[in-house]
């Protein structure tokens, strides 16, 4: 005897709660093009940013290559990677240092600024956008640009707004608009109203430019406290009105607030391990870009054996985020730059064959290398990492 339960398909509440995973999870955003999320950003005092800075930045990581990587064995050797994928290796990062060697930029007004007399912050932000509006003239603005305004947690939100105001308004008028790949990157959030209050000001700004401002003005959110991953959650960026683009981890802030040893204030510590799983599953699905924290180092001296020190760090360091699904990190010094994109060229070659044939051989309906047969959501794993891969690799061979 069949029971009735009324129409085929007709599961009461059903379509407003699929209505609500769609708007909680929308997946991830775009993975290639220019709107792909970068592999890094670069922090630089906003006193110290100029039109010239992104120059010499490459010119001085090139330099570092060439005097100590003269070649592929010299690059197997450091960073650990088999003389055949080796070659291909330092062949992409001399490219990607010639070309792009810059994917992401912030000119910092926070912790790499300090608190400065506020006429003078005032005249750094306007400096800022004009420098920012001459790399835009010369087409040599990164796919990804901004700034980093100062923490509402410091009790003066009005110097946050004031320089976030001046710095996009002095970029609209000397560019003729806001060029694309703004972000702004909101600092120690240790109250969940801040984020309400600052997505409030976005807004306000946003209203005011007009036309200058083609689509929504978005932020970054850091994690710098045990405070802040109470409220990380999935619906977080729909009380945001959308505005949430991203959150990266700060390492010191973060491992100073749970009171770790300074000797014991590094990206690779499990407590660090714990803060970057729980943004992951917080934000899984949600299109909330994810990004890592830094290496507050640099070469010791000139010597070969000092920079291939600082070289091996930090490239464990991005090995160890990349192996837990970060895909972006900080850089704050131009070495760093040698060691990020060695590290993820690396990182994105070693396994590609092998992924390539797991998901060929799934799609053949036959068993992969090894005996292995994935199952479906492995395999949809294996595809995006793919995806990833082919984003960030082929452009550097430009």
């Amino acid at each position: 005897m069949r029971v009735s339960l009324g129409e085929p398909g007709d599961v009461p509440g059903f379509g407003e709660a699929y209505r609500r995973q769609l708007a909680l999870f929308p997946g991830e955003g775009p993975s290639d093009g220019p709107a792909r999320q970068p592999v890094h950003t670069v922090y630089v005092p906003a006193d110290r940013f100029s039109a010239a800075t992104l120059g010499a930045w490459r010119d001085e990581a090139l330099a570092l290559a060439r005097a100590h990587l003269p070649g592929p064995g010299e690059l197997a050797e450091v960073f650990g990677v088999g003389e055949g994928p080796a070659a291909t290796v330092h062949g992409l990062l001399l490219r990607k240092l010639a070309a792009e060697p810059v994917e992401d930029v912030r000119v910092d007004f926070e912790d790499g600024y300090g608190v400065r007399p506020g006429d003078e912050e005032d005249a750094d932000a306007w400096r800022a956008a004009a420098s920012v509006a001459e790399l835009h003239r010369a087409g040599a603005l990164p796919r990804r640009w901004g700034l980093r305004v100062k923490s509402f947690a410091d009790g003066d939100p009005a110097r946050s707004v004031r320089t976030l105001d001046a710095f996009v308004t002095g970029v609209c008028d000397l560019a003729g608009g806001l060029p694309p790949g703004f972000t702004v990157t909101f600092p120690k959030v240790l109250m969940e109203e801040y984020l309400g209050q600052f997505a409030g000001v976005l807004e306000r700004l946003e209203r005011a430019l007009g036309a200058a401002s083609p689509g929504r003005l978005r932020f970054e959110m850091q994690v710098e406290a045990p405070q802040t991953l109470a409220f990380l959650r999935a619906g977080l960026p729909l009380t945001l009105d959308g505005r949430l683009a991203a959150a990266h981890f700060g390492v010191f802030d973060y491992t100073a607030a749970i009171g770790l040893p300074p000797h014991e204030q590094r990206l690779d510590h499990p407590a660090c391990d714990h803060a970057r799983h729980v943004m992951r599953t917080a934000f899984a699905g949600t299109g909330v870009e994810l990004s890592d924290g830094s290496l507050a180092a640099f070469p010791a001296s000139d010597a070969t054996a000092d920079v291939h020190a600082l070289w091996r760090r930090h490239a464990g360091l991005v090995g160890h985020s990349l192996a837990h699904g970060f895909g972006q990190g900080w850089d704050m010094h131009p070495s760093h730059l040698v060691s990020r994109f060695a590290a993820v060229y690396a990182f994105h070659l070693e396994r590609y064959a092998t992924y390539r044939e797991r998901v060929d051989a799934w799609r053949e309906r036959r068993a992969g290398g090894g005996g292995v047969m994935d199952e479906p959501a492995t395999v949809r794993t294996l595809a995006a990492a793919l995806r990833r891969a082919d984003a960030v690799l082929p452009e550097a061979q430009q």
